[in-house]
């Protein structure tokens, strides 16, 4: 196991207005603030969301699409570096009208209905993805 020790550096809390697309506006978010390392999460509710499975067999992500409202119970992430440039990697937990959740990893295409978010930006040695040949994944890039 490796692992960077990080100090907090700023603390961020906000909402993303109606009608965005959730991960266009935390990346961008991200990218405005210059947050390259960080922890996000948030709480709300979508108009329609699109939800991420990585098939491991596969390599590749399928995605589930909802088309209709759901709460976030949960969502989870952190911004890294990715080819450069801020990114987020979150995942989402959603609620519909009948107490069932679904989940996974959060895609473009997820609506704001109504969204507050929190984001612990950090400070300390930069934290780049890169791909790993043994997942097919863009991973953190720790070195001990």
């Amino acid at each position: 196991m490796a692992a960077i020790e990080y100090e907090r550096k700023r603390t961020f809390m906000g909402r993303i207005p109606y009608g965005e697309d959730l991960l266009a506006s935390l990346t961008g978010f991200a990218r405005e603030k210059g947050i390259t390392k960080g922890r996000l999460q948030m709480i709300g509710a979508v108009q329609g969301a699109v939800v991420g499975f990585y098939d491991s067999r596969s390599g590749k992500y399928e995605d589930m699409v909802f088309d209709k409202p759901m709460e976030v119970l949960s969502l989870t992430g952190n911004i890294s570096l990715k080819d450069g440039e801020p990114f987020v990697h979150a995942h989402i937990t959603l609620g519909d009208d009948k107490g069932q959740s679904f989940g996974g990893h959060l895609m473009a295409g997820t609506v704001v209905f109504a969204a507050e978010f929190i984001i612990d930006e950090f400070e300390g040695k930069d934290l780049e993805r890169e791909y790993d040949e043994t997942t097919g994944l863009a991973l953190w890039n720790i070195v001990k």
